[in-house]
């Protein structure tokens, strides 16, 4: 079992009471209603699954309930950082502001 530390709680916390929910700093499509059903599929569907450093984000499911993000290393499982969710991270990929 890992901790992981809560940036709205400000304490670490076992693994138990969070969730992961995906994939961090997706951003919607400026006017969805003129979107191809191609571009909508994709902003809906498809997702980045690197081998290293992803940015995801992260529900304190038992705790504060509030959503929050985790840089996390893919292959070591690592957890390089947490940050609220309009924040920016410190440790970059290639599709971090995508």
């Amino acid at each position: 079992m890992f901790h992981i530390y809560c940036p709205h709680c400000a304490e670490y916390r076992e693994e138990e009471e969070f969730h992961a929910a995906g994939q961090a700093h997706i951003t919607r499509p400026l006017d969805p209603e003129n979107c191809s059903d191609q571009e909508w599929g994709e902003y809906l569907f498809f997702r980045k699954n690197p081998r290293g450093i992803h940015h995801e984000l992260w529900v304190h499911a038992a705790g504060c309930r509030k959503f929050f993000n985790i840089t996390r290393d893919t292959q070591t499982y690592e957890i390089k950082e947490t940050y609220k969710v309009g924040e920016q991270p410190t440790f970059l990929n290639d599709y971090t502001a995508n």
